[in-house]
């Protein structure tokens, strides 16, 4: 019952982007590299707060 659980949300997952696709037309894709490009920005920002935070520490450590 748990396996056709996950096989139901998921479908109705799909459904619904096959809607917003079809509702979008020619600005799918404007919409599909602006989200893209969007989560890229966030993960550089995150991944540069993470680095200098660890050389924050690696600074404190070595004085």
């Amino acid at each position: 019952m748990k396996t056709f659980a996950k096989f139901l949300g998921l479908a109705v997952v799909l459904l619904i982007a096959i809607v917003l696709a079809v509702l979008c037309g020619d600005y799918g894709p404007w919409y599909f590299a602006w989200l893209v490009g969007t989560t890229m920005i966030i993960l550089i920002a995150v991944a540069g707060g993470v680095l200098f935070e660890t050389q924050l520490e690696i600074q404190k450590k070595g004085s």
